[in-house]
């Protein structure tokens, strides 16, 4: 099977490095890629954006499948124009893809399937801010109603912070969701669906904000782990049956069947798992964690989903234990990022690119804010922990930063499933 993977960040590398080990696999390649993924697959260096370049590049290579990581060309329509050139695709239509690239085209989907989510409102007028910012609190959420990275929301109980970034959303052209705020430990789980069928994979945790402790701004992500030790035991069950197959039914009765990767972000408060947010592709840096122990060849699930085929699936096979992701990020990130230094073991195994290139002199150098994930894996989180930090101290990038926190609480037993506590 010849495969093209779309994107150029590390979710796509650990998608490729997957790829690369399956034999089922004939060829690999990528578009646009980065440093590290030249080494697992031929790179043909489009612009993910630019939807006819990339449907005439996979039908010229010859591709039996397409993978798109990123959520942008999903939500511009990529998928439906693969589709359109007789190209298999695993990833949503833009129709379907509107559950990420909208917020609230989300809730209404959710509030139709009865999904347990946050109260929201959406503001499109500066003249109602006041009055909707009332409503909510004493902690506020602000979300951009668009795709924004993972930097469009923030959470405060700083109300005048919370108005300032609604304003710059609504000056900048851009609707503004106001959420209730959701206590509770998160959650990732992705599923895959092929329009009617649900496969939960592992679920993940992530870690948004840019420091220790939860300490400033949101961010891209900066590690994450899976599984969730800590987690009750039929919460992966209880999220497909009351979350995720319930919008999939509603996405199809609306004529907009799913099929890709459907990721649901979750609050798993004291009443429950709530939905924070959906998103329509894999997630990063979970995919890094999640796939580091999927044993099942990943050929075998993409070619199921994009073939409507995932009810025949085998159960899918994990390796026991944990892994463990964790960022670099570039100085300067998640503000405007240094960029052009370069970077010392970043070949080493375990290590995933993203903001990298290749110098003419064949040096890799940083070219974006998140730089690598580094993933480890071992017995349990703690061991898990220990290989991904030891695979951290062997990489060099002046000005780099990173968190010294990825699943620390977890592996000291500190966090709980506020549903599963007694009561």
């Amino acid at each position: 099977m010849r495969i093209l993977v779309i994107g150029s960040g590390a979710r796509e590398h650990a998608i490729l490095l997957a790829l690369s080990q399956d034999p089922a696999v004939t060829a690999l390649a990528v578009s646009p890629g980065n440093a590290g993924i030249a080494a697992l697959a031929e790179t043909l260096g489009i612009d993910a954006t630019d939807t006819a370049a990339t449907v005439a590049a996979a039908s010229s290579w010859g591709a039996d499948l397409v993978v798109v990581g990123p959520e942008i060309p999903l939500v511009a329509g990529l998928g439906d124009a693969l589709r359109s050139a007789g190209i298999p695709c695993f990833g949503p239509t833009k129709a379907a893809a509107a559950i990420e690239g909208s917020k609230a085209f989300a809730k209404d989907v959710m509030a139709a399937a009865k999904v347990p989510t946050a109260h929201s409102e959406v503001i499109d007028n500066p003249a109602h801010l006041d009055a909707a910012l009332s409503r909510f609190g004493p902690t506020w959420v602000v979300k951009d109603d668009g795709l924004a990275a993972g930097k469009g929301v923030v959470v405060t109980t700083d109300a005048d912070e919370a108005r300032a970034h609604a304003l710059t959303l609504l000056d900048g052209g851009h609707p503004v969701l106001l959420e209730k705020y959701l206590d509770g430990p998160e959650a990732s789980l992705f599923c895959l669906v092929d329009g009617t069928t649900v496969v939960p994979l592992l679920p993940a945790q992530d870690f948004k904000r840019v420091g220790d402790n939860d300490a400033g701004p949101n961010t891209g992500g900066m590690g994450a782990y899976a599984p969730l030790p800590w987690a009750d035991e039929g919460l992966v069950d209880r999220v497909v049956a009351d979350v995720v197959a319930p919008t999939v039914e509603e996405l199809a009765r609306r004529g907009t069947p799913f099929s890709g990767l459907l990721y649901a972000g979750l609050a798993l408060t004291s009443i429950g798992p709530q939905v924070i947010e959906f998103n329509c592709r894999f997630g990063d840096p979970e995919t890094q964690a999640v796939l580091a122990l999927l044993r099942t060849p990943l050929s075998t699930v993409l070619e199921a989903v994009a073939g409507g085929k995932l009810a025949e699936l085998p159960p899918l096979e994990w390796a026991p234990g944990a892994a463990v992701t964790v960022v670099i990020a570039a100085d300067g990130y998640p503000g405007r990022p240094r960029t052009g230094d370069v970077i010392s073991g970043s070949e080493a195994d375990g290590v995933l690119h993203a903001g990298t290139r290749r110098r003419e002199d064949g040096a890799v150098v940083s070219a974006g804010g998140r730089v690598l994930s580094v993933v480890g894996t071992g017995a349990d989180l703690i061991a898990a922990r220990d290989d991904a930090y030891r695979r951290v101290a062997g990489v060099h990038l002046t000005g780099s930063h990173h968190r010294q926190d990825i699943a620390a609480a977890a592996a000291r037993g500190e966090i709980s499933d506020p549903a599963a506590a007694p009561a």
